[in-house]
């Protein structure tokens, strides 16, 4: 089991002939994803890898079936790329763009809703399935991807593309394996958040823990927190809470777009007192992760 995405899992590459986007297509497909079109105007007819090249969404969801959708369109066309995904009925849509203005985020983020679709970022590097499936950038190449991630038990949330890959790589050489690990955004407004998410972990029977990579600024581990709290949550769960300098410097931005810290709640150090009042475990470094992640499910099962 995992969340999102399996083996099965079909999505499409949405601005697939751009530069970035053909090096994406080519790892998800040396992954083992099941990349099966792509969308730029005016481009139909043409391929990626094999990958057939659309004009629009609906031209290729009125041939056959698609599951998901990556966007990796400049940050001018990503609303309507979005809106276009969501028309044709495709359920879950990450957004790798970003700069993409926080109106259009939330506009799409609730039309999304009203139509039963989720949509992961804007600026996230996707979601693998370690052993199944890999949906955007994630990873890296085929080969780095295999490195750092395996398939096991241990869900992972991170605000961070690339500390998704270090907390993994942490995790693997512990023999720890991962069931999903997700790259949610770092933008201030985001398509799905922890609280969101950790519903789905709880339910897979695969995911035996969950860590969690986060960084000052924004509510959403606040969020987290009052949700564990309020339904008595039992998936255990180790945090890991960047940028604590940043106590000190109120108004900094450290790393992401929603990392601004703007009141008391948003600094590390009441992130990391709110989480740890609702019995999550934060770590002081990535290299205690793994220790805290066996102890906590040794716990739970002893519970």
């Amino acid at each position: 089991m995992s969340i999102l995405i399996d083996r099965d899992f079909k999505f499409i590459i949405q601005g697939i002939t751009g530069r970035e986007a053909v090096n994406m297509t080519r790892e998800c497909l040396d992954y083992g994803s099941q990349v099966v079109a792509g969308v730029t105007p005016g481009r139909k007819g043409r391929d990626v890898y094999g990958v057939p090249v659309f004009d629009t969404v609906k031209q290729i969801t009125e041939q056959m079936s698609v599951d998901g959708s990556v966007v990796t369109v400049p940050a001018a066309f990503a609303y309507d790329a979005v809106l276009e995904a969501i028309d044709a009925g495709i359920q879950l849509i990450v957004v790798v763009t970003e700069r993409i203005p926080r109106a259009d985020v939330a506009q799409l983020i609730e039309l999304a809703r009203m139509r039963g679709a989720r949509i992961i970022g804007p600026n996230c590097l996707g979601i693998i399935s370690p052993g199944k499936g890999k949906m955007g950038g994630i990873g890296g190449t085929a080969i780095d991807t295999k490195k750092a991630y395996a398939s096991g038990y241990v869900g992972v949330m991170s605000r961070s593309g690339g500390m998704t890959t270090e907390i993994c790589n942490t995790l693997t050489a512990y023999g720890l394996g991962q069931s999903t690990a997700i790259s949610i955004g770092g933008d201030p407004i985001i398509g799905s958040t922890y609280a969101e998410l950790l519903p789905l972990f709880e339910a897979d029977p695969e995911t035996k823990a969950l860590v969690v990579y986060s960084e000052p600024g924004g509510p959403m581990d606040s969020q987290l927190a009052e949700y564990v709290k309020n339904t008595n949550s039992s998936l255990p769960i180790v945090a890991f809470m960047a940028g604590r300098f940043m106590d000190e410097m109120p108004g900094m931005r450290f790393g992401h777009a929603g990392t601004i810290v703007e009141g008391k709640r948003d600094t590390a150090i009441e992130k990391i007192r709110l989480l740890e009042e609702a019995g999550i475990k934060v770590a002081e470094n990535i290299s205690e992760i793994p220790n805290l992640v066996k102890s906590a499910i040794k716990a739970n099962r002893k519970g």
